[in-house]
C-alpha cells in the first residue's frame, strides 16, 4: 500500500528491507528457497530522514479529487455517503479482508448505502470462502466482486450522480470512478469498513467496533490449477487477434525540427486520468489505439482528436506535474497517434514523461515558468537543430505566431533516453536492436 501510494504522490520508486517478515511470506506461499536478505548498506547516505511513530497516527482520510489531498478523518466526521469499495490493488491482501470480515461479522452495513468487496487474488477469494470470511461479507450485506480493478478505474460499482463514495483504493481524479460528479474519498479498508455500517464519515476508534487483524497464516492455499506454464518450443505458438486488437502503432523519426500548433494549454496537476480517461467507455479500447485516441483528454476538451489529426499532430502546453498519478502508458501513447510533436511544460510527473520518451515524444520543461503566461492557444512552435538540442539537453522555442520570440527550455536526458529518443521511440529502438545487437547504441 506504501509503495503504491508513493507513486501516486511523485515517488519513483519505494524500497523496504527483505527480512524475516518477507521469509516468513515466502516460507508460507512455498518458496521459501527464493528468500535472501536485502538491506541498505552500512554506510548508505540519505537526503533527508524521518522518524514517525505510528503510535502517534491517527486515521486520515484523502478528499476528492487527489490522492494527496488528505486530512484526519475526525474533521469530517458526520458526512453522509453512499458508497463503500473494500479491496483494490493497495488493499485486498488476505489478511486484511479477514480484518474486514471480522469487524463484519454479525453487523448489516447502513441502508442507503451499498458496499463492494474486491479480493486482491484467486488466491485470497479462495482462503476467505474456505475460512468462512466470505459469508461474514456477504450476510453483512456487501457485494462480492471479481478479482480486478473494477470499480477503481470505472468498470463497474459507478457511484451515483453527486454520490459520495468511499475507498480504500489508490487514486480518485475526478470522473476516474465512472461518474465525473461523484465525490470519491480514500482511506484505509478497515475504516472504510467502519464508515459502511455507520453510513457517514467517522473515525472508526469511535464505534467501538471488535477488530482483529490476523497474523499471517503458517501457509497459503496454493492452488495454480488455472496456470498454463510455457511450452519449451514457443514456435508453434499463434497469437490471435480479435478486431478489437489493433498493432502497436510507431512513431514517426525525430525530424531537425519540428513544429506544431498548440492544441491545448492546461494548468497544473493534470493527471494521466485527465489525458486518457478510464471508464467502461474507454477501457475496452485498451488494444485499439486507433479507436481509443479519439477519447484523449475526452472530459476536458473533446474537440481535441479531431483538432489534431486535421493539423497532422501538434503541441501540448502544461503546467507544473504535468502527467501525475497512475503510469499508464496510453497517455503517451494515444497522443502520439495523434501526431503529437512534443509537450512543453512547467515541470513533469517522472513515469509520465518516461513513457513520453519510450514513444519518441520529447518533454521539455520551460527554463523560466513565467515564459508559460506568454504562449496562447492556437500558438505556432517550432524547434530547429532538435537533434543537437536532445544530445545537449537545451532547446529553443520559436513562437512563429508572437514574432519569432524564443523561448529556451531544457530535457536531462539520460544517454539510453537520448539513443531511444533519436532511434524513434523504444518499440523502434528495440527492433533495431533485435536487428543488428553489435551495431545498435545503448
Amino acid at each position: 500500500t506504501i509503495t503504491n501510494m508513493g507513486a501516486e504522490l511523485g515517488a519513483t520508486t519505494s524500497i523496504f528491507p527483505s527480512d524475516e517478515e518477507t521469509q516468513k511470506y515466502l516460507i508460507a506461499q512455498g518458496r521459501g528457497e527464493a528468500y535472501r536478505p536485502l538491506m541498505p548498506d552500512i554506510d548508505a547516505d540519505y537526503d533527508e530522514e524521518v522518524e514517525i511513530d505510528l503510535s502517534d497516527l491517527e486515521p486520515l482520510i484523502a478528499k476528492p479529487h487527489s490522492p494527496d489531498n488528505v486530512v484526519k478523518i475526525s474533521e469530517l466526521a458526520g458526512t453522509k455517503v453512499d458508497q463503500v469499495c473494500v479491496g483494490s490493488c493497495t488493499n485486498s491482501s488476505y489478511m486484511v479482508l479477514k480484518g474486514v470480515a471480522s469487524i463484519l461479522k454479525g453487523r448489516t452495513v447502513a441502508q442507503n448505502l451499498s458496499m463492494t468487496i474486491s479480493p486482491g487474488s484467486k488466491q485470497v477469494y479462495e482462503m476467505i470462502a474456505k475460512d468462512g470470511d466470505l459469508a461474514f461479507m456477504i450476510g453483512a450485506g456487501a457485494r462480492i466482486l471479481e478479482s480486478a480493478c473494477g470499480p477503481c478505474i470505472g468498470m463497474g460499482a459507478a457511484p451515483a450522480s453527486n454520490a459520495v463514495s468511499v475507498r480504500s483504493f489508490n487514486r480518485n481524479f475526478q470522473g476516474r470512478s465512472g461518474n465525473p460528479t461523484a465525490n470519491v474519498y480514500l482511506c484505509n479498508p478497515f475504516a472504510a469498513t467502519a464508515i459502511a455500517i455507520k453510513g457517514e464519515i467517522c473515525d472508526p476508534r469511535d464505534l467501538g467496533l471488535d477488530f482483529d487483524l490476523p497474523d499471517m497464516p503458517e501457509k497459503f492455499l496454493i492452488n495454480d490449477n488455472m496456470l498454463i506454464p510455457p511450452p519449451k518450443d514457443s514456435s508453434k505458438i499463434e497469437i490471435r487477434k480479435g478486431p478489437n486488437i489493433k498493432d502497436v502503432p510507431l512513431p514517426e523519426l525525430l525530424r531537425d525540427s519540428v513544429k506544431g500548433e498548440v492544441l491545448i494549454k492546461l494548468g497544473d496537476n493534470i493527471t494521466t486520468d485527465d489525458i486518457m480517461p478510464a471508464g467502461s467507455t474507454v477501457l475496452p479500447l485498451r488494444s485499439n489505439i486507433p479507436a481509443i485516441s479519439e477519447y484523449v483528454f475526452f472530459n476536458i476538451d473533446n474537440t481535441f482528436p479531431k483538432r489534431a489529426k486535421e493539423v497532422g499532430g501538434g503541441v501540448i502546453v502544461g503546467g507544473d506535474n504535468y502527467g501525475q498519478g497512475s503510469s499508464r502508458e496510453h497517455a503517451a501513447l494515444a497522443p502520439m497517434y495523434l501526431g503529437l510533436k512534443f509537450v512543453l511544460a512547467k515541470s513533469f510527473a517522472r513515469i509520465h514523461r518516461s513513457n513520453l520518451v519510450n514513444y519518441g515524444l520529447l518533454p521539455l520543461e520551460f527554463m523560466n515558468k513565467k515564459d508559460y503566461d506568454s504562449i496562447d492557444q492556437g500558438n505556432l512552435l517550432e524547434i530547429e537543430r532538435v537533434e543537437d538540442s536532445v544530445r545537449s539537453g537545451r532547446f529553443e522555442i520559436i513562437n512563429r505566431s508572437k514574432d519569432n520570440t524564443r523561448i529556451p527550455a531544457r530535457a536531462q536526458f539520460t544517454e539510453r533516453e537520448k539513443t531511444v529518443l533519436l532511434a524513434g521511440g523504444l518499440l523502434r529502438y528495440s527492433q533495431e536492436f533485435h536487428k543488428n545487437p553489435k551495431q545498435a547504441k545503448v
